[in-house]
């Protein structure tokens, strides 16, 4: 697939051809002027960086406080997966705000609920137990467990409640449409699961016995279901830092679990200073779809980045995707970085 160059943000180009109609400055370069020629080679930077990989990378970046921007295939769509969690959380806690939902509550967590893949839930299982609805937030948000996430997904009202969520938000880009049971059978070429299907890891198992590798279903990568666009994500993340998606009490309580993800280290976290916190999701369906969206603070009154890198489609081995998106924010990092006196 061809990249798509972006653009850089229309009030930096708006500077720029302002800038040909003023009268010259001697000694003095346009600041506007310095940062739109300064974005297209962070651009430059980031296609390098992603060529590394192959496949198809998108890259959304937004500095939160002036609107900067930069974006590699603003628009493709990509497999979030486990990034869809993200806006399950929003509207997980957009239900505790209106108190139809109250965190503390106790459900019991049943053999048939344990989900395959990522999570630490199904490794200690022991039989049915109880478990907070903020236990199976954490789980969620911080080891990107599955069997935490399709609890929550009934109690939030799944696809249904999330996407009317985000339509209310304004925000577009973004398809929330299976828990991941269902995700993880598409994904692994097994086709649609009828409702009652079992997806605990023994039914996952039955299913591989059942597809073979030589005859499992392709057309995944196609699928415009459960994706977004670097800009869809982008958007998500920066009405979340603001407080617009819901309360402040809210806000802070899932950027404070974000701020503690332990999944993805070799991605942005990987290449960001040590001293830099970074509040993030990741999702990856291996070994085609790997992904990182988070927001980090610059030092002192830098502000705020957005970095969202989405990769489908590569044939690298995992560390090699990891790495690119570590470079990517590296480099994204650095530059925004070396400005901040600017803005």
């Amino acid at each position: 697939m061809p990249i798509l160059r972006l653009a850089v943000s229309v009030v930096s180009l708006f500077a720029v051809v302002m800038l040909a109609f003023a009268p010259p400055v001697f000694g003095q370069q346009s600041v506007a002027a310095t940062h739109a020629v300064d974005l297209n080679g962070l651009l430059v930077e980031i296609e390098r960086t992603a060529k590394t990989v192959g496949g198809t990378v998108g890259v959304g970046v937004r500095h939160i406080e002036t609107g900067r921007e930069v974006y590699l295939n603003r628009t493709v769509k990509f497999p979030m997966g486990s990034v869809f969690k993200l806006p399950l959380a929003v509207q997980v806690l957009t239900l505790v705000d209106r108190g139809s939902m109250d965190l503390s509550r106790i459900v019991v967590m049943q053999p048939g609920d344990l989900r395959p893949g990522s999570g630490k839930l199904v490794r200690y299982y022991r039989g049915p137990q109880p478990i907070s609805l903020r236990e199976l937030l954490d789980r969620m948000m911080i080891d990107s467990d599955n069997t935490a996430t399709d609890i929550l997904w009934k109690e939030a009202g799944g696809a249904a409640a999330i996407m009317a969520r985000l339509g209310a938000l304004g925000i577009t880009g973004i398809s929330v449409d299976r828990a991941t049971g269902p995700l993880l059978a598409a994904a692994g070429g097994f086709g649609e699961l009828a409702p009652d299907a079992d997806m605990t890891p023994a039914g996952f198992d039955e299913l591989g016995r059942k597809f073979p590798r030589g005859k499992r279903k392709p057309g995944f990568l196609k699928d415009e279901r459960d994706t977004t666009t670097p800009e869809g994500v982008v958007t998500l993340l920066q009405k979340l830092w603001r407080q617009e998606t819901m309360s402040a009490q809210h806000t802070a309580l899932l950027i404070d679990i974000m701020y503690r993800c332990e999944t993805g280290k070799g991605r942005l976290k990987s290449g960001l200073p040590a001293r830099a916190r970074l509040a993030h999701k990741t999702g990856t369906l291996r070994p085609h779809v790997v992904n990182d969206v988070g927001i980090v603070a610059l030092p002192g009154n830098g502000g705020h980045l957005i970095i969202a890198v989405l990769i489908k489609e590569s044939r690298q081995e995992l560390a090699v995707q990891e790495r690119a998106i570590a470079g990517i924010a590296r480099a994204v990092f650095e530059h925004f970085d070396a400005i901040a006196g600017a803005f």
